[in-house]
């Protein structure tokens, strides 16, 4: 018997999850992606920072608890690198041939974590990111919003109180983290169009309910 052909959207869907640690981002991206699965479109999953080789190589630089030293924007210099690699090997090549991309995290997260976690500024993270994304943003942004000491405590390998486990961004200060989360917020009333804030406090399946929702609504828009 003959598989039916995925479902093409003109341009792709490009999906995209923002949030601190702990949000449960990974949790709503395999839910949605189920969804999509289930409804016959070509999904492709990625993450920054990695994805292709390239971006993959660059992640292990970032997220390495060794690399303490590393200055703010070669932090945001690398990001912006593994963001590029992965858009112009593996993102655009799958929107252009009509299909949907599952980011966990995407531009919105350097502007967050560098622009305002770092003190970069938002509006310089903003105009160098459109440098390595050319506008290919995301049509659609969950935000899942939730207190970082709550979230680093159910994190997989930190905690609020203790700074001596987790990646190199995980170890950060309580206080970096909720510069991270004010910047999401600035962001997500900027553009809400485009950004849903989830309460990530809420039990995964109230979250996933209220962004299959608004991916519904965006997909019958799309046809």
């Amino acid at each position: 018997m003959a598989r039916n052909l995925p479902k093409r959207i003109p341009g792709g869907l490009f999906i995209s999850l923002e949030g601190g640690e702990g949000s449960g981002k990974s949790t709503l991206l395999g839910q949605i992606r189920e969804f999509l699965d289930s409804a016959g479109y070509e999904v492709l999953v990625t993450r920054e920072p990695g994805g292709p080789p390239i971006a993959e190589a660059v992640r292990g630089i970032l997220l390495d608890p060794g690399n303490q030293a590393m200055d703010p924007l070669t932090e945001l210099f690398l990001y912006l690198a593994s963001r590029r690699q992965n858009l112009v090997e593996r993102i655009r090549p799958h929107l252009t041939a009509g299909g949907v991309v599952i980011s966990d995290r995407f531009a919105d997260a350097s502007v967050a974590y560098q622009g305002g976690g770092r003190e970069l500024g938002l509006a310089r993270v903003v105009r160098l990111n459109q440098e390595a994304i050319e506008g290919c943003q995301p049509q659609l942004t969950f935000f899942l919003d939730l207190d970082p000491a709550r979230g680093l405590a159910r994190g997989p390998g930190v905690t609020a109180a203790d700074g001596s486990r987790g990646d190199r961004i995980e170890r950060e200060s309580l206080a970096f983290h909720e510069r991270v989360r004010a910047a999401y917020r600035e962001l997500a009333a900027r553009e809400p169009e485009r950004i849903l804030v989830l309460d990530a406090a809420q039990p995964p399946a109230t979250v996933a309910a209220a962004a299959l929702t608004a991916l519904r609504n965006r997909l019958a828009a799309a046809d």
